[in-house]
C-alpha cells in the first residue's frame, strides 16, 4: 500500500513538473514576442523608394552634366570604367546615336587589393574584366550599392582549368569610405550611380575594370607574375577601351 502510493505521488509529482516546464516555455514564449514587437520594424526599401528619395537632387546634378556633353538624360547606354592604379572610375554615356561621351570622373575613396585580377574569395582584390551591373541594392550597409557581375563567363572558366574554387563574389560599386575587394565612392556619389543606372536600365550599362588605363599607359613593373592568361584578358580591355575617348584636361 505505501509502495502503491509512493509510486502515485511520483507520478503526480512528474506530471506537475512537466505542466510547469511546459508552462514556462510559453511563458518565456510569449515574453520574446512581447519582446520583439516592442522594437520599431525597419521596412525594407525598393529601387523605386530610393529613386523616389534621391532622384530630385541627383536629377539636378546629372542633367547639368549631361546637358554639357550633349547627351539626352537618361542616356541609352552607360559604361562605367574603373582605373585601378589611377583610382577613379569613369562615367561614360551614349545617346541614341551610339556615341560615348565622357560626362565625369570621380574619385574611388576606398579600394583593396593591389594590380591583378580577383582569384578567390577572400584575397581582398578588385575584379578586372569586362562586366555589367546585374541588380541595385537599396538596403546596402554601405548607402547604396550596383553588383557587378563577377565571377563572369571569363572568370569561370580561367578558374575551371586551373581548378580554382571559392571565386569570391558581392562586388559592389558602393557609398560609405570603406571597401574590401568593392569601390567605394562616398554617398553622393552612390546615390547619383544608382538613380542613373536604374533610369538608364541594367540592360544598357556595362563595366570596365582595368588594373591601368591602357589608353595611356601600361602595366607598372613587377606585374611579370600575374597569370598567363591575363595578356589575353588585357588584349579584350584595351580593345574595349578604345571605343572611350579619353578625357580632356577639362573634363
Amino acid at each position: 500500500m505505501d509502495g502503491t502510493m509512493v509510486i502515485l505521488s511520483g507520478a503526480k509529482r512528474s506530471r506537475r513538473n512537466s505542466f510547469y516546464k511546459e508552462s514556462m516555455k510559453a511563458g518565456t514564449l510569449f515574453l520574446l514576442v512581447l519582446i520583439v514587437a516592442s522594437f520599431p520594424m525597419h521596412a525594407q526599401k525598393t529601387v523605386e523608394d530610393r529613386v523616389a528619395e534621391f532622384g530630385a537632387v541627383a536629377d539636378k546634378r546629372l542633367k547639368l552634366l549631361f546637358e554639357a556633353k550633349g547627351i539626352p538624360y537618361p542616356p541609352a547606354k552607360v559604361t562605367l570604367i574603373g582605373l585601378k592604379q589611377e583610382g577613379f572610375l569613369q562615367v561614360y554615356a551614349a545617346g541614341p546615336n551610339g556615341k560615348f561621351a565622357h560626362i565625369r570622373t570621380f574619385p574611388i575613396l576606398a579600394a583593396s587589393g593591389g594590380l591583378g585580377p580577383k582569384l578567390r574569395e577572400g584575397d581582398g582584390q578588385v575584379p578586372e574584366g569586362i562586366y555589367r551591373i546585374e541588380s541595385l541594392n537599396p538596403n546596402s550597409r554601405f548607402h547604396l550599392s550596383l553588383r557587378v557581375n563577377y565571377p563572369n563567363a571569363f572568370d569561370r572558366q580561367m578558374a575551371k582549368a586551373e581548378r580554382r574554387i571559392k571565386l569570391g563574389g558581392d562586388i559592389m560599386i558602393h557609398g560609405n569610405r570603406v571597401s574590401i575587394g568593392c569601390l567605394a565612392m562616398g554617398d553622393p556619389v552612390a546615390e547619383d550611380l544608382f538613380v542613373l543606372a536604374a533610369k538608364a536600365g541594367l540592360k544598357n550599362i556595362s563595366v570596365i575594370l582595368t588594373p591601368v588605363d591602357f589608353r595611356v599607359r601600361e602595366l607598372p613593373p613587377g606585374t611579370e607574375g600575374l597569370p598567363v592568361w591575363t595578356k589575353d584578358l588585357y588584349r579584350s580591355i584595351r580593345q574595349e577601351l578604345k571605343k572611350y575617348p579619353y578625357p580632356s584636361k577639362s573634363n
